[in-house]
């Protein structure tokens, strides 16, 4: 089964296959809207997200296959929800991260552009 894998894989290659079941936009997109919720209809995925019917089925599929998300039929609507409330921790702490290093990386150009010799001439010229 793809997925998980064999659990008896050591922890690493178990949480490679985790992050190969997020390795997508559009599956974070549709897990970030599923932490926003308890739980979306398929059709509101597919309006958040404006893809083809096939294309959101087959992304659920994958989270579905990593158990990510769990699924309900109701009459003949589909209904999504997080299988784990961890996943929408996870994705908060992925968007914390993203964060410092984004502004570390732009600490680090400000330093630099006050270093090079054009802002130099530029702060002299004042």
């Amino acid at each position: 089964m793809e997925g998980f894998a064999d659990f008896r894989a050591p922890l690493y290659e178990v949480k490679a296959n985790l992050f190969k079941g997020l390795a997508h936009p559009v599956r974070i997109r549709v897990l970030e809207l599923l932490s926003a919720a308890p739980e979306v209809s398929v059709t509101e995925l597919l309006a958040a997200t404006g893809l083809e019917s096939s294309h959101l089925s087959q992304h659920l599929s994958v989270l579905r296959r990593y158990q990510l998300v769990r699924g309900e039929r109701r009459a003949l609507q589909m209904f999504y929800s997080l299988a784990h409330p961890q996943v929408a921790e996870l994705l908060s702490v992925a968007r914390l991260l993203l964060n410092d290093m984004l502004r570390a990386t732009q600490e680090h150009l400000e330093s630099s552009e006050a270093e090079t010799p054009a802002s130099a001439a530029r702060a002299s010229a004042r």
